[in-house]
C-alpha cells in the first residue's frame, strides 16, 4: 500500500503552473489528466498530484519556512537522474534553490537539488543509495 495517495498544491496561476510541472511530473513517469478548474498526474499505482489554481487572487506566494508547506522530495535512480530533474526544473521556469550536490550533513551518499515555482512551492530532487550501493554510484557521476 502507498503511504500517500495524492497530494493536492495551489497555485496563483493554473497555467504557469502547468507548464513549470508537466515537464517534471512527465520525466518522472507521471501521465497527465486535465480536468476542470484543475489538472493532475498519475503513476500507475495511482499516485496522484494535483495542481489546483488559488481561489483568492494576490493571496501568494508562498514563503518556505512559514507555517504550512516545506517541500516535496522525489527520490530517483542516479545522481544522474537528479541533474536530469534540476535542469528540466530550469528549462521550465522553475527557480534554483539549490544547485545538485552532495549533503554530507545528511550522509556522503545523499545528493540532491532544490528548485522553487512562481508560487513558492519548493521541490527537492534526491538520490540516497544504501550504504553498499554507494561506492557504484559514486562511480557513475
Amino acid at each position: 500500500m502507498a503511504v500517500f495517495d495524492h497530494l493536492g498544491i495551489t497555485v496563483d496561476d493554473l497555467e504557469r503552473g502547468i507548464a513549470q510541472y508537466d515537464p517534471i511530473m512527465q520525466a518522472l513517469g507521471f501521465t497527465r489528466f486535465d480536468a476542470d478548474g484543475s489538472v493532475s498526474w498519475h503513476t500507475e499505482g495511482e499516485t496522484e498530484l494535483i495542481l489546483f489554481p488559488a481561489r483568492e487572487a494576490g493571496t501568494g506566494p508562498h514563503r518556505h519556512g512559514r507555517v504550512g508547506w516545506q517541500h516535496l522530495a522525489f527520490a530517483v535512480g542516479s545522481r544522474a537522474d537528479v541533474d536530469r530533474l534540476h535542469a528540466i526544473a530550469m528549462d521550465a521556469g522553475w527557480t534554483a534553490v539549490r544547485d545538485p550536490k552532495t549533503y554530507p550533513r545528511f550522509n556522503d551518499r545523499y545528493y540532491a537539488s532544490f528548485v522553487e515555482d512562481a508560487s513558492g512551492i519548493r521541490l527537492e530532487f534526491m538520490h540516497n543509495p544504501p550504504r553498499d550501493a554507494a561506492s557504484a554510484d559514486r562511480m557513475e557521476a
